[in-house]
């Protein structure tokens, strides 16, 4: 087994998020790498998110921040340099999900934090969220990224945040900014550059070995990294099948929230298109259902082979 650790340089969200799918993909057999990176006044969607009904995204761009897509599921985030984001890149016969959040509480120890591992993917410390975790599989690798919220600007998180409050009912709490917690409130001394260090360390002890360092300058000038920052940064990829978008179904089961919009052929009685707007950690399950929807009858509800409990609820919310 080989160890890496990476730590970016730049602030550049669609730069990072470049060289973290540049790793996923090209990273050699028997590696787990741990990426550490921050971005400045970003809010992230997940892959399948409605970047409209999570963002006030003309106010986030008007005031210079930066709206990124990620890879993987999951919910929206905002990321200011405040809190710091981590990657973990795995082998596939190394990768494991709980080892890898093992670090994070590890280095979180050392400044006398206890966490617990909480919900569909979340850390928290004395009842509140500080980390949202997502992931997503390769061919080669598999990718598990978070935060960790220390010192993030809350006003700024709210601002430009849309939250839905059947989601906030749910967990009980007024505000997103009352669901979480910068660990700088706990422990003042905590910042996202002094927790680099034992997030380090600690990758060593729970890995059992010594990391080789990547110099993050040469990724900068890769021509494949340039290529899939240009994909990840374009209008078409961010919103292009979104501005259309109009919900003919919506629900809130215990996998996510799913948003759904239906583009019917009235005189044949067939879904053309079906665009699903979801939370939900596996991206992939969003599609399969969205190519399955495509070209059935809206009268009768489509055959399919999948155990998926998504495709199962999306298929019955459509159909009753």
């Amino acid at each position: 087994m080989q160890l890496q650790t990476l730590i970016s340089t730049q602030y550049d969200p669609f730069l990072n998020r470049a060289v973290e799918q540049y790793l996923t993909e090209h990273q050699e057999k028997g590696t787990v790498t741990m990426y550490l990176w921050k971005n400045q006044q970003t809010v992230v969607i997940g892959y399948n998110q409605n970047p409209y009904s999570e963002c006030n995204v003309q106010l986030l761009l008007d005031e210079g921040g930066h709206l990124m897509r990620r890879g993987t599921g999951g919910g929206a985030v905002y990321h200011d340099l405040g809190n710091i984001n981590f990657s973990f890149i795995a082998d596939k016969s190394l990768y494991d999900v709980r080892k890898q959040l093992s670090v994070i509480q590890d280095a979180l120890q050392a400044y006398g934090l206890q966490t617990e591992i909480s919900g569909r993917n979340d850390l928290t410390c004395q009842g509140r969220k500080f980390s949202g975790n997502a992931f997503a599989k390769g061919q080669r690798n598999d990718l598990h990224h978070g935060t960790i919220l220390i010192k993030t600007n809350g006003a700024m998180m709210q601002r430009y945040l849309i939250v839905d409050k059947a989601k906030l009912m749910k967990n009980g709490v007024k505000s997103v900014a009352s669901r979480v917690i910068n660990l700088s409130e706990i422990v003042p001394e905590l910042t996202s550059e002094n927790i680099k260090q034992p997030l380090i360390s600690s990758f060593e002890k729970v890995y059992g070995g010594k990391a080789n360092w990547l110099d993050f300058d040469t990724f900068i000038n890769n021509k494949e990294v340039q290529t899939i920052r240009e994909h990840i940064a374009s209008e078409d990829f961010l919103f292009s099948r979104w501005r259309q978008f109009k919900t003919t179904k919506k629900a809130q089961f215990p996998w996510g929230n799913v948003d759904i919009a239906l583009h019917i052929d009235e005189a044949k009685a067939i879904i053309t298109e079906a665009q699903i707007a979801s939370d939900c950690l596996e991206p992939e399950t969003i599609r399969q259902a969205e190519h399955l929807l495509q070209g059935s009858s809206t009268k009768t509800m489509p055959m399919y082979d999948s155990d998926s409990e998504i495709i199962h609820d999306i298929i019955h919310l459509i159909y009753g």
